[in-house]
């Protein structure tokens, strides 16, 4: 059937689309100029602030008014220091220090980076209550365990980044954190009755709202007793009856990738989960990392062909485009008024956040001159390959990357040499390999363990010090170098 050119303009303005690569395609131009929302940059798009600059000057020269989006959260997950790690600790650091004005202060300076560089819808912060400890993808992307504590920080991280001039968008609606799959995989249950999603879950969105927070992501996970058989995203009762209806948001209804099998495996493809997720009470729709001019395309033709075949009503098609440009209209407007802060901001603050975050349990000064012992580990979907751990400042101090199953505590002691160890690692605990090795060489040996991944209460019998640094930044991993006696004063100064 043939597409009716002015629906697909209007379905052109719902999409974020993303490109591979630091130089805009001539698609990806072209299609701005015929109407495209914005696009979604990705690690791959990011060399450094110069050029990033420049890209998004490039992308604004075919569309003034485009969204130019980005998962920068710090920690963990971060877009503008994918290549070295992230300059600001991470939300389960800031909960752990719990002071929400320091909250504010690091997301207003992520923003202030994020805003000098072109950016102008930040796909953050997390305000997920990450209430299972083996939650695979949300972990140490959350401000804690504790329901008031992410409301609270919720609320500083909405106001700091805005201030910025740059919109922020909390996610996952309605909440992420009580899930043990990952969504990027698979379509997640939370069979939980809606009064505890109400007492556990949705205060921190509550939060968000009452702070302006420009926008809210809907999460692709199933809530029996709110989305039936679907996600979230594709749910009218969650995105128009609860968020919109009970909760009073009026602002832009963002979904997570569409791409990823919770959404595009529940509906057979991505253009489908589109429709899906528009007629549910979605606007501005994030197709993925993966896409090209022809998926783009395909997904808008899709949304005009269900216009005309009465899947999706043309009204709510015109106020999700509306809602878009409402947010298009704010953010260039914020873009011109904010108040200039740094083009880049100190380093200090996010060391001294990190800082305030470190929990050390027994004597680091016991592990002078150590062997550090890097256990590789594996990353989420969400954060990418993104440097970890110690190395950037250990100077002469040796280290060796390992696989826990792959090597015993007897050949680290002989490796060692007379020298104690220390364990770096994410969630050590977790698995049967990372924390034998760690209970064996901790019974045997003068050695230490840095958790760089969400807390637990166990620690090895006999272990001389641990540390926590509630997050994998290179901020963190900076403080908890320095708590061993590793940085000199030639590090520190640089």
């Amino acid at each position: 059937m043939s597409i009716d050119r002015g629906l697909r303009r209007l379905a052109l303005r719902t999409l974020l689309a993303a490109f591979p690569g630091p130089s805009a395609p001539d698609w990806g131009l072209d299609l701005l100029a015929d109407g495209l929302a914005g696009h979604t940059l990705f690690g791959t798009n990011v060399s450094d602030p110069a050029q990033l600059a420049q890209l998004t000057a490039r992308l604004r020269s075919a569309r003034p008014d485009a969204l130019i989006a980005i998962d920068e959260e710090g920690g963990d997950v971060t877009r503008l220091g994918h290549r070295t790690g992230s300059a600001y600790p991470g939300n389960a650091a800031l909960g752990a220090a719990d002071d929400p004005e320091l909250t504010r202060q690091v997301y207003a300076a992520m923003g202030d980076d994020l805003a000098a560089t072109g950016i102008n819808l930040n796909l953050a912060p997390t305000v997920d209550v990450n209430t299972a400890a083996e939650n695979p993808i949300i972990g140490t992307r959350s401000f804690g365990a504790d329901t008031a504590l992410v409301a609270r920080h919720t609320a500083a991280a909405v106001a700091g980044l805005q201030s910025a001039g740059v919109a922020a968008c909390a996610k996952h609606f309605p909440g992420h954190g009580a899930t043990v799959t990952d969504s990027h995989l698979e379509l997640p249950t939370i069979d939980a009755p809606l009064e505890l999603l109400r007492a556990r879950d949705l205060p921190p969105f509550a939060a968000a709202v009452a702070a302006g927070a420009r926008a809210v992501m809907s999460a692709h996970i199933r809530v029996p007793e709110l989305t039936g058989d679907g996600p979230a995203t594709f749910s009218r009762a969650a995105l128009e009856g609860l968020l919109r209806s009970e909760y009073g948001f009026d602002g832009v209804i963002v979904t997570d990738a569409l791409e990823m099998r919770g959404a595009a495996g529940a509906a057979c493809g991505i253009p489908k989960a589109a429709v899906a997720a528009l007629a549910a009470g979605a606007d501005l729709l994030c197709i993925g990392a993966v896409v090209d001019r022809e998926l783009v395309l395909a997904v808008a033709d899709e949304v005009a062909a269900a216009v005309g075949d009465g899947r999706l009503e043309l009204v709510r098609l015109e106020r999700a485009v509306a809602r878009n440009a409402e947010l298009a209209a704010w953010a260039a407007h914020a873009r011109v008024t904010r108040s200039a802060g740094p083009e880049l901001a100190s380093p200090e603050l996010g060391i001294s956040a990190a800082r305030r975050a470190l929990l050390v349990d027994g004597e680091p000064a016991a592990l002078t001159d150590p062997l550090v012992v890097q256990l590789i580990s594996g990353y989420s979907i969400a954060e990418g390959k993104v440097p970890w751990g110690l190395r950037p400042f250990l100077g002469a101090v040796e280290q060796i990357d390992v696989v826990a199953s792959e090597v015993t505590a007897d050949e680290l002691i002989e490796r060692a040499g007379g020298r104690p160890i220390v364990l770096v690692g994410r969630r050590v605990h977790e698995a049967a390999a990372s924390r034998g090795l760690a209970e064996k060489l901790a019974a045997a040996w003068p050695s230490g363990v840095v958790e760089l991944g969400w807390p637990s209460a166990w620690r090895p019998e006999g272990v001389r010090a641990f540390l926590v640094t509630h997050g994998a930044s290179l901020a963190s991993c900076r403080v908890a170098a320095e708590a061993l006696g590793l940085v000199t004063e030639r590090q520190d100064a640089a």
